[in-house]
């Protein structure tokens, strides 16, 4: 890893990190950023790690020791993809590569951008809802996101409109110091492949400044790199137990 691909996953890692402490205040965990790793005492909500490094060689000792591993489904992001937790108590739930897309950089060739798909970001509950009952298509998950993260002047959920006024494409942006991070991308016909072009136009009228970063793995991936973004480093998320 080159040192401007490793500022680039610390910048990313920490983003993240950022990201998932406010989806925990949604959900009234706390959480705490120290040197090395945030980390959250109690058990993050689902699909949310309990701690996230922020810097290569994180002690693992110490990290363990900041979450609870004494219930099921503890997790920690290795954003360095450099931790052995296996001794912990901990086995890999999967790998991935964060990415990066430089600010302002020009739509790439590929499929038109849906002419009927319009965009905003969600600014009351019922919006919120209607976002996430069309990210979780059905899976009975829709309630993780929770109107705190209205509140949340970093965050912002995009929401992309068919002509009939129905959401059928969104993501989750989190603003930081120097990029802007996406998540939660998703196409409800289409998948990805639908959704980055409208969410990539949001994300440039809103942040034109800002580089943007986030992860991905295997298909979505690839889509990611067809969108612009590079590949510029490893991570791996460890699982607890089970």
């Amino acid at each position: 890893m080159t040192t401007s691909q490793q500022s680039l996953v610390r910048a990313a890692a920490r983003n993240n990190a950022e990201w998932c402490a406010a989806m925990c205040r949604a959900h009234g965990v706390a959480g705490e950023f120290g040197g090395e790793a945030w980390a959250a005492a109690e058990r993050a909500p689902l699909y949310y790690p309990d701690a996230v490094t922020l810097e290569p060689g994180a002690g693992p000792d110490a990290l363990v020791a900041r979450i609870d591993t004494g219930s099921p489904g503890a997790s920690v992001k290795d954003s360095f993809a450099d931790l052995d937790l296996t001794g912990a108590g901990f086995k890999v739930l999967f790998e991935a590569q964060w990415i990066h897309r430089p600010a302002g950089a020009a739509a790439p060739a590929g499929p038109p951008e849906p002419a009927d798909l319009a965009w905003d970001v969600a600014g009351d509950p019922e919006t919120l809802r209607a976002w996430a009952r069309a990210w979780d298509g059905g899976a009975g998950n829709a309630g993780l996101f929770r109107d705190g993260l209205l509140a949340d002047p970093e965050t912002f959920v995009i929401v992309g409109r068919s002509g009939d006024g129905r959401v059928v494409a969104g993501a989750v942006a989190g603003r930081s110091e120097h990029v802007v991070g996406v998540s939660n991308v998703f196409g409800r016909d289409g998948g990805p492949e639908a959704a980055w072009p409208v969410v990539l136009h949001a994300l440039g009228r809103l942040f034109p400044t800002l580089p943007v970063v986030g992860y991905e793995s295997g298909d979505d991936l690839e889509t990611a790199v067809r969108y612009g973004f590079e590949p510029v480093g490893p991570l791996r998320v460890w699982l607890h137990g089970g």
